[in-house]
């Protein structure tokens, strides 16, 4: 008995074409249903291009982050008004004792936080990729001696010897020939991000090395006689993408609270350099006659790390193969 199929089903069936689709854009599909992290991904998208383009931003609003304005502020050094001066020409209000425009050095501090947090995230992630596929692909000796390595430096208490630290060292970078003041700062402060931030990423990318040197296409890739280098970049990397990924985007908030905290501290940008933290600092002095002043850079910061937690959850959720969204 034989089963006869119409001509339009035929004809249907050999129009169907199934396309298969890539890990990569699996992951996109997966991060793009994710509405919440993508309305996250545009507020972090906003906060970059107003630190990238914070002078034309600010010549355009016609406000500096350095104008002194008396006139915005009382007999008392307070700003006038309410809300903390909050003006057509100042619409966040100005800073109390210098009447400096707060939404200006908003701008200019979001730049600064911005750019340790992004180059601390990128030393930082470099140096523990590279050791950690070391340790995990060379196991033995090597393996020991960093392993050691690494639990020395967790033994460290890393922000009191930041903190300690912060005036020899940036001398020391001073006379190297780094510029002083604010650039020498920066410069410390990604330094010590990377030294005490790597071995979270190592540990991460040794555990993963260590269960990817055994498998089959490894072997395979072995005994064709590919070399140590071919290994590491043309198998080995490819593989450590996700994890690497959803380090970066789960460091990267932690290191811009960082550095507002450094800067909360002292141990930052130095006045009158705009800083989230610097304000932050400053702010203290007036929170019972000025709250607006503390609130402000506050509310920045938490929205802009709260973001980049949104995101970094929703990438690592995405790059999951066996996370099932649809399933509570």
């Amino acid at each position: 008995m034989s089963v006869s199929t119409s001509p339009r089903v035929a004809n249907a069936v050999e129009t169907i074409s199934i396309e298969g689709k890539s890990p990569r854009q699996l992951a996109w599909q997966r991060f793009r249903g994710d509405r919440l992290a993508i309305f996250a991904a545009g507020v972090i998208a906003t906060y970059v291009f107003i630190a990238a383009f914070a002078p034309v931003i600010c010549a355009v609003l016609g406000i500096s982050p350095y104008r002194l304005d008396g006139a915005a502020l009382n007999d008392f050094g307070l700003p006038k008004g309410s809300f903390g001066g909050v003006s057509s020409e100042h619409w966040l209000g100005v800073e109390p004792g210098t009447g400096r425009d707060i939404l200006a050095r908003l701008m200019y501090g979001a730049r600064v936080s911005l750019l340790v947090g992004f180059l601390g995230t990128l030393f930082t992630t470099s140096l523990g990729i590279v050791i950690g596929v070391i340790s995990g692909y060379k196991r033995g000796k090597v393996d020991a001696v960093i392993g050691r390595i690494t639990d020395l430096t967790l033994a460290f208490p890393s922000l009191l010897l930041i903190i300690a630290l912060t005036r020899p060292l940036t001398q020391r970078l001073e006379s190297m020939g780094v510029p002083e003041g604010n650039p020498a700062r920066i410069v410390y402060i990604i330094l010590v991000l990377g030294l005490f931030g790597w071995v979270y990423v190592a540990r991460v990318v040794r555990g993963q090395t260590l269960s990817l040197r055994e498998r089959e296409f490894v072997e395979a890739a072995r005994a064709s006689g590919a070399g140590t280098r071919r290994i590491v970049f043309k198998e080995l990397m490819p593989n450590l993408w996700a994890p690497i990924i959803v380090i970066v985007t789960l460091s990267l908030p932690g290191y811009v609270a960082t550095e507002s905290t450094l800067s909360f501290l002292g141990l930052g940008m130095l006045p009158p350099s705009a800083s989230w933290g610097a304000m932050l600092g400053d702010s203290v002095r007036y929170y019972r006659a000025d709250p607006t002043y503390l609130f402000i850079p506050g509310i920045a910061l938490i929205v802009l790390v709260l973001a980049f937690n949104v995101v970094g959850d929703a990438v690592r959720d995405a790059l999951d193969p066996k996370a099932d969204r649809q399933s509570l």
